[in-house]
């Protein structure tokens, strides 16, 4: 695990858009497809912004969800709207965009159809290029959050929550997460402290602990890195 600490979130923000699109730039140029994962939050919006500026062979990228709330098509609640707005100056295919189907009535059923659909697009089983992760102040990582029996989950490669914070969610799994070529943690924030720290030590009881460190990068801000 390699960790960068930066002034700012906005620094932290176009430092992981270059990454991105650097690791974009040679896979493409390697296997003409890169297939990456991406998080929800104020930071990771503002990272995809940053991203639709940079040189990057759209063409050749496809971009899934790590994870999704259960709510109608175009609430605010939903990554996928952000995603959306954030990325509207890219030139990337739509049908690139992979949406979590978060509306369907059979929820298990859908999270089974869209891990086949990623298998789809990264293999069988699916191993992404990049998964972009976040850190909550509880620990949390995607939708994999403390207490819900999707932590324990080593079957399936998507799996649906519990209700947290209002609503279930959708979201990628241990297994799926582990396999990826890449991991990139964006951390900003004081109240993120305290577990960047327990990330760092590799503290498996809180659910970001329990992702590989192996070709892991996190860029974290002055804020959340403290002293």
């Amino acid at each position: 695990m390699k960790i960068q600490i930066l002034p700012d979130a906005d620094t932290v923000a176009a430092e992981a858009a270059k990454f991105i699109a650097a690791q974009a730039r040679s896979t493409v140029a390697a296997r003409g497809r890169f297939v990456m994962a991406v998080s929800g939050g104020r930071t990771p919006w503002q990272m995809l912004r940053a991203l639709a500026r940079e040189e990057v062979p759209w063409n050749g990228v496809h971009i899934a969800q790590v994870d999704e709330r259960v709510a109608p098509a175009g609430h605010t609640d939903r990554n996928l709207t952000h995603l959306r707005e954030s990325l509207s100056q890219a030139a990337i295919d739509p049908d690139h965009v992979h949406a979590m189907p978060v509306e369907e009535l059979d929820l298990d059923k859908a999270a089974d159809s869209y891990a086949k659909s990623l298998q789809q697009i990264a293999g069988a089983p699916p191993v992404l290029d990049l998964v972009h992760l976040g850190l909550g102040a509880d620990g949390h990582t995607a939708s994999l959050i403390p207490g819900d029996p999707v932590l324990e989950v080593s079957d399936r490669d998507v799996a649906m929550t519990g209700v947290y914070q209002g609503r279930r969610r959708m979201t990628l799994t241990y297994p799926l997460i582990n396999r990826a070529a890449c991991v990139l943690w964006v951390v900003t924030g004081a109240e993120k402290r305290e577990m960047l720290t327990r990330l760092r030590d590799g503290d498996d009881s809180i659910p970001g602990g329990r992702i590989s460190r192996d070709g892991v990068l996190v860029l974290a801000d002055r804020a959340a890195a403290g002293e």
